[in-house]
This record gives structure tokens, C-alpha cells and sequence, in this order.
């Protein structure tokens, strides 16, 4: 567990092949503590850490509080995800920090026309929030759309990247890359 200003971020982790390897991160719900929500994906799991455990959560931490934390993808477990949702999740760690992207610019670069509410769905399903910066994609329209976190924690997140938000809430246009 990282406890962060949000509340409580749990990182679930597993061995590799020669390392530890993240396979789940939980954000935060209202609903839910974040060690009631791990032990209902992960009926038997223990606490426990290693030095590459203990690093993310550092970078975790690092990064909630405004640094700008580039993670690396080494030790993420992405073979838990299908194909399509390993491709979003790719194409998804393109957006820099500072910017957004939609649903839908998102299945363009994917090639996948109408493909907006397929990556909505992938996303939605990222088991690795905040390293995988899911909460980087919103509406066309500008709207931010739905997070895992909660839509204050999402928008909280854009705008301690730099992401500009008008009067009426709707991120700025130039925001989009």
C-alpha cells in the first residue's frame, strides 16, 4: 500500500521469470478500501516487498506529488492483458504528460475507425493506472470522461501535469496531442 494524498494506492505484484513483475495496481475508490478491493481480485495474497517493488511505489509517490516521473514498463505483467488491450495500453503510453488525447484520436492511431468505444473499453480495463496513463484520455468534445479513480482524482491528475481546463471545465484544445 502507498499512501498517497488520494488515499491508499495498493500494488499487487507476483515473481517473474527473474524479477517481481507488477500485475495489478489499485487506485483509490470511495466504495472500497484499497485492501478489501486487492483481496477480492486476490483471494490469497500476502504483503511482502522487494527492492523493484519498493521502487515504483517510490516513483508512485513521486509522481502524486507533481514530479515528473517517466515509468518504465520492465516489470509490468502486460501478458495478463489480451492483445487489442496491450496495443491500446502501447499506444496510450505515447501521450506526454501535459497533453490528452480522445477515445476516438486514440483508434485513429490505431488504425480501428469507429474503434472509440473498443480503446474506451480497453482502458477502462488497465490493470496499471497511473503508469500506464490512462486518466491522459478524454472526450472529443473535451470532457473528461470516466476514470477508475474517480473523475476529481482524473482531472487532479491532468491538471498537476500542465493540462490546461477552460471556464466551463472543458479541457483547452491545445491540450490534445
Amino acid at each position: 500500500m502507498i499512501l498517497t494524498s488520494f488515499g491508499e494506492v495498493g500494488l499487487v505484484w507476483a515473481w517473474g521469470k527473474n524479477a517481481p513483475s507488477v500485475v495489478r495496481i489499485f487506485l483509490p475508490v470511495e466504495y472500497l478500501t484499497t485492501k478489501a478491493n486487492i483481496h477480492l481480485y486476490f483471494p490469497g495474497a500476502i504483503e511482502g516487498t522487494h527492492d523493484i517493488i519498493d521502487q515504483f511505489c517510490s516513483q508512485i509517490l513521486e509522481y502524486l506529488c507533481g514530479a515528473p516521473v517517466v515509468f518504465s514498463l520492465e516489470n509490468i505483467n502486460l501478458s495478463i492483458c489480451r492483445e487489442f488491450q496491450q496495443k491500446v495500453l502501447h499506444q496510450n503510453m505515447r501521450v506526454p504528460r501535459g497533453f490528452v488525447s480522445s477515445y476516438s484520436l486514440l483508434s485513429d492511431k490505431l488504425s480501428i475507425p469507429k474503434g472509440a468505444r473498443a480503446v474506451g473499453c480497453a482502458l477502462a480495463g488497465n490493470p496499471f493506472p497511473l503508469i500506464i496513463p490512462c486518466h491522459r484520455i478524454v472526450r472529443l468534445n473535451g470532457t473528461s470522461g470516466g476514470y477508475g479513480g474517480g473523475l476529481k482524482m482524473k482531472i487532479a491528475l491532468l491538471q498537476m501535469e500542465g493540462v490546461a481546463f477552460d471556464e466551463s471545465g472543458k479541457i483547452n484544445p491545445r491540450c490534445f496531442w
